[in-house]
């Protein structure tokens, strides 16, 4: 006769034959949330959006506009703006109008994960 061990789980039993059945998928993580999780890894897959992020965070006061940023990563003014366009779409970004002038930040609730992505 072979004994079956009883190993368990956070108090259930390791072995598929347990009395509930498993969460699905959907359930864990539905459509919509990986959905939200995949636009904001594509949105900071690129090298000069890492880089705006650092930029914005080692910013004095944590906020520049689209010129400084251009300047500071010696790109042209219409990239930055695209990129910075797709980082706020994917909610890491904050914009505030001052003048003529945009007005870029790391969102406060995003600040520890971009510190986290790009040190």
């Amino acid at each position: 006769m072979t004994q079956v061990s009883s190993v368990t789980t956070g108090g259930r039993p390791a072995h598929p034959g347990r009395s509930t059945p498993p969460p699905s998928v959907e359930a864990a993580f539905g459509p919509e949330a990986a959905d939200l999780l995949a636009a904001r890894i594509k949105a900071v897959a690129d090298p000069t959006r890492l880089r705006l992020l650092a930029t914005l965070l080692h910013m004095p006061d944590g906020v520049a506009c689209v010129h400084d940023l251009a300047e500071a990563l010696e790109t042209a003014q219409p990239t930055v703006s695209h990129h910075l366009k797709t980082l706020s779409d994917a909610g890491f970004l904050d914009c505030a109008k001052r003048g003529p002038r945009s007005w870029y930040s790391v969102r406060p609730e995003r600040t520890d994960v971009v510190r986290d992505l790009v040190g």
